[in-house]
């Protein structure tokens, strides 16, 4: 559970914004490469260092990239080939710009960008996401009230109380400021349901269990089109 950007999210944001001249490069290297952990580029025929995997997005004439985070169940955000799909999903996510993808890796300390062919995709509108998302989180709240959520761990219910606050996302010059919000709330949502699915807490019954389920799947599901489309620049709004 994170309130933290993936991978993934972070270089679509970041790429785009550099494909499109609103970032200098060593803006975006230090934005994309933050944190412990080493960045390698795996499969460029001209080297592998991430510099190489932002001038081959401009040479393969990208207009920007975007995000894919697919589950079992859900290739969500890819459109192929079975290669590309089969290494997103056993990683959870994916980069996807032009005939491209890259996919990262994380071996010990190092994120290995793993380059793949990429097909044709469909992506979920920004603002049907954003929709979908509101009336999830409507839903869900109201039936884990009826639920009884308070019978949790304290532990649980604690980290749950933590994370009625949105994270603040640091976005690339040339975000919508609409993608940036859905993007934190996405965010918000997932870790919500990810806290509560892995805990069935102080449900008494089967059915209880089931219920809150049910509940929390659809906004795991809301949650993450949220966030694939707010990093998805090809179903951005217009400025």
């Amino acid at each position: 559970m994170s309130l933290d950007l993936p991978l993934s999210a972070r270089l679509a944001w970041w790429l785009t914004a550099w494909l499109r001249g609103h970032e200098v490069t060593d803006h975006v290297l230090d934005a994309v490469t933050d944190g412990d952990l080493g960045h390698v580029v795996d499969g460029l025929p001209g080297g592998t260092a991430m510099t190489d995997l932002l001038l081959e997005a401009r040479r393969s004439g990208a207009a920007g990239a975007g995000l894919a985070l697919p589950v079992e169940g859900d290739p969500l955000g890819l459109g192929g080939p079975r290669e590309l799909n089969d290494a997103a999903l056993a990683v959870g996510e994916a980069v996807v710009f032009g005939a491209w993808a890259v996919v990262p890796e994380v071996v010990g300390e190092v994120a290995h960008w793993r380059v793949r062919p990429a097909a044709p995709r469909q992506v979920p509108d920004v603002g049907e996401a954003d929709r979908t998302l509101r009336a999830t989180l409507i839903g869900a709240a109201d039936l884990l009230s009826d639920l009884d959520v308070a019978h949790w761990r304290p532990e649980a219910a604690d980290e749950l109380m933590n994370l009625r606050h949105r994270p603040v996302l640091a976005a690339p010059s040339g975000t919508p400021p609409r993608c940036t919000d859905l993007a934190a709330r996405g965010l918000q949502g997932w870790a919500i349901a990810e806290l509560a699915l892995g805990d069935d807490g102080g449900a008494l019954s089967a059915h209880e269990i089931e219920a809150r389920r049910a509940a929390l799947r659809p906004l795991e599901r809301a949650s993450r089109r949220a966030l694939v489309a707010a990093c998805s620049s090809e179903v951005w709004p217009d400025p």
